[in-house]
């Protein structure tokens, strides 16, 4: 397995859809680093040379923003919310959707499995 900004990418798939394997690099991206380095998307992984490599690494390195220190400043944008007490940071707190999507039904991604409450529709009483 060729590895790529620290990570492992699957070697037999072409090099175009391996580099989406790495946090942060998507479609748009992963097409954009190809033609930088000069690297044919159709080629396998496993068949991109040691030189196109290093061209790839050091592109992913100087120029874009993946892994870890993706998902740290990604955390921090989220704790910078929590702290100013944002309507935002409000939601993320509580673990409600944060975008403005519908709660009363769905919304289950977020808010997690249902729990049930005893009591909640009540006894009709005649």
């Amino acid at each position: 397995m060729p590895r790529i900004a620290g990570i492992d990418v699957p070697d037999k798939k072409k090099v175009y859809y391996a580099l989406q394997y790495i946090h942060g690099v998507g479609e748009k991206f992963a097409a954009e680093i190809l033609a930088k380095a000069g690297v044919d998307p159709n080629t396998r992984a496993f068949e991109v040379d040691e030189e196109a490599l290093a061209r790839i690494n050091s592109i992913i390195d100087t120029d874009y923003l993946v892994e870890g220190a993706l998902r740290r400043q990604v955390q921090q944008n989220i704790q910078r919310l929590k702290d100013i007490k944002s309507y935002r940071g409000d939601r993320h707190r509580k673990g409600l959707p944060v975008r403005g999507q519908r709660t009363q039904s769905n919304a289950r991604t977020r808010k997690g499995r249902k729990k049930t409450v005893a009591g909640k529709k009540g006894v009709k009483a005649k």
